[in-house]
């Protein structure tokens, strides 16, 4: 019976992934903004075999909220042995293009507050010598394009954060998997214009997330043929990229 701590746990993904640890009897803590709608997926999960569903309502931003966060979380849980880290926003890239404070909220929502939670877990799961953080970031932090630099530079930040606190919790026993999945059809991305045969389900990667953590990888691209299309991304010259509608 697992112990899980959600952040973000209203998010699709979140969601979905919570289902599937839910049939094995897990045992979760889940945090959101919204109360109502967390108070929906404890009872979805409940209904889905979940042992427990505690409630926390929070928003994620407000940074000096995220201790005494923890502390509940780990007293009602007693120990935790998956944290996953889905919170975020899509914001606007025409008006983070324009107007500097959009810009840096989405900057702190996507990368400053993560970067605050994953630094609070590695103390208290490097403390217990074992866990897993899981945390999304996006394969736009790969590269910067012209489409979505904002928020790719955030799921950058992300990337290379946990990156460098996989190789420090490692010698303690605790894993970091860092998520990169492409284009999910989400309310998040509802109305926006994806990419067909490339658009993923919540189910999709949620499966591959419950998959990843379970085998203990370090960085998960989902679905898989995002890798090798990021291999090319990667490699291409900025001459040619800064070219193509991407």
């Amino acid at each position: 019976m697992k112990r899980i701590m959600i952040l973000g746990a209203t998010s699709a993904i979140a969601t979905a992934c919570a289902r599937l640890w839910a049939a094995d009897g897990g045992r979760f803590f889940l945090v959101g903004r919204d109360a109502e709608k967390l108070w929906q997926v404890a009872a979805d999960l409940s209904a889905r075999g979940a042992s427990e569903a505690h409630v926390h309502v929070l928003d994620l931003t407000r940074v000096a909220d995220h201790h005494t966060l923890f502390e509940h979380g780990f007293a009602a849980l007693g120990a935790v042995d998956i944290a996953l880290l889905a919170h975020g926003i899509l914001s606007d890239q025409a008006l983070c293009q324009s107007d500097v404070g959009a810009a840096v909220r989405e900057f702190e929502t996507n990368a400053t507050s993560v970067i605050a939670l994953l630094t609070e877990l590695g103390v208290r799961l490097s403390a217990a010598r074992a866990g897993t953080i899981a945390v999304i970031s996006s394969v736009a932090g790969d590269r910067g394009r012209a489409s979505n630099y904002p928020y790719g530079a955030a799921k950058a930040a992300v990337t290379a954060f946990s990156a460098g606190l996989r190789a420090r919790l490692y010698p303690v026993g605790v894993h970091v998997l860092t998520i990169k999945p492409g284009p999910v059809a989400t309310p998040m991305t509802a109305g926006m214009r994806l990419p067909g045969l490339l658009v993923a389900t919540p189910e999709q990667v949620a499966r591959d997330i419950v998959g990843a953590v379970r085998a203990g990888k370090g960085t998960l691209y989902t679905p898989w043929f995002w890798r090798p299309i990021m291999v090319i991304i990667r490699a291409m010259p900025e001459a040619i990229l800064r070219r193509l509608p991407l």
